[in-house]
């Protein structure tokens, strides 16, 4: 299996990464706060790694940190949630208010995140408050920035997010605007956090 991956960044998008090492281009399903703390393409980048395998398929996920990965393990080990589902519950909710909204039990907050029905949010809360003392306590708000980008990029990007979360197009270009109109920061994260909050 493999477990890290370093090499350099040929692409990388809201849900995905290409990085390419040894003369070979892996292609990595991130969260968005990985991709957030991403450099410019064309950078050397060194991601945690879950190997998922099937019958039909091999797919890895990537992660800028440990804490991440591990979360997404435990979010994998709680029954009706696969990989695909665990990127876009760390896409949908920053780790920082993930982790005390399972804790507290909070369904109502992660049925808000895309693809996370009642019945999946009360089996987070049932099968990870317990397993989560110390998850993400070097994870602080703040502490992985982008670099200032152009806007217009930005904007591209955080639509992609909201789209590759099931955000319906129509309903995500109108949450990007009022992002900006309510004065969101024009980084990639803040932005698609208050978007995210927009569209829902």
């Amino acid at each position: 299996m493999i477990a890290t991956l370093r090499g350099k960044l040929i692409e990388k998008h809201p849900n995905q990464a290409i990085v390419e090492a040894g003369g070979v281009g892996y292609d990595v399903l991130i969260p968005v706060s990985t991709f957030s703390a991403l450099p410019d393409t064309g950078a050397e980048v060194k991601l945690r790694i879950y190997t998922h395998v099937r019958e039909d398929a091999f797919s890895l996920f990537g992660f800028y940190t440990s804490e991440e990965k591990s979360i997404f393990e435990k979010l994998i080990s709680v029954s009706g949630i696969g990989p695909s589902l665990a990127i876009k519950v760390l896409s949908g909710m920053a780790v920082t208010s993930l982790i005390p909204a399972i804790r507290s039990g909070q369904v109502d907050q992660l049925v808000r995140i895309p693809g996370v029905g009642k019945k999946t949010a009360e089996r987070m809360v049932l099968e990870l408050k317990d397993k989560l003392e110390g998850v993400g306590a070097a994870l602080t708000p703040g502490v992985i920035e982008k670099p200032a980008a152009a806007l217009s990029v930005v904007d591209q990007d955080v639509l992609s997010a909201l789209l590759n979360l099931g955000c319906n197009r129509a309903a995500a270009e109108a949450a990007v605007r009022g992002a900006k109109t309510a004065g969101a920061p024009a980084e990639f994260e803040p932005l698609f956090r208050r978007a995210l909050e927009l569209v829902r």
